[in-house]
């Protein structure tokens, strides 16, 4: 299997994830709703427990988004430059955001450290977990920015590879 093809399967496993957190989320958050409405009371773990699978549905969809290139971003200026200017100005893009990258892996795991032995004040949950996702943002947005600066590297520019993968 190419490396393409694993970033396209863990992608595919990552949708899957953010599919079970985004229903569990709902339960959770709809559940609380009847219950505050309906029996005048309501669940303090549902509330702590919906906010963390946010933060981790809302990283782990930034990666599918990164290695789908859907994030937002404008091609004018790129559009109307020579190829070998529009690859340099990718690498110098890719480049900086390996760096952002480390920056937020880096920080995840400095405050996973920091919070090792902190517990939720709800769940119990150690808080590690939370910054966790941090950590797995930036290993895997790492592993994809260094794969798309090695494919520029060897000349490969992002919409050719598109138009290669569209004949498939």
């Amino acid at each position: 299997m190419t490396m393409q093809g694993l970033i396209e399967q863990y992608c595919k496993f990552l949708r899957l994830v953010c599919v079970l957190l985004l229903a569990a989320m709902v339960v959770m958050v709809m559940g609380n709703v009847v219950l505050r409405y309906g029996f005048n009371s309501g669940l303090l773990v549902s509330e702590e427990l919906s906010r963390w699978l946010f933060v981790w549905m809302t990283f782990l969809g930034a990666i599918i988004a990164l290695a789908e290139r859907a994030h937002l971003g404008t091609d004018v200026l790129l559009a109307r430059i020579p190829k070998k200017a529009r690859l340099v100005c990718l690498i110098l893009a890719q480049i900086l955001m390996i760096y952002a990258s480390w920056l937020v892996l880096d920080g995840s795991l400095t405050q996973a450290e920091l919070n090792w032995f902190v517990t939720a004040p709800v769940t119990g949950t150690p808080v590690w977990v939370f910054y966790a996702s941090g950590v797995v943002f930036g290993i895997s947005s790492l592993w994809i920015l260094l794969y798309g600066l090695y494919q520029l590297l060897r000349g490969r520019l992002p919409e050719e590879e598109d138009a290669n993968q569209s004949h498939l």
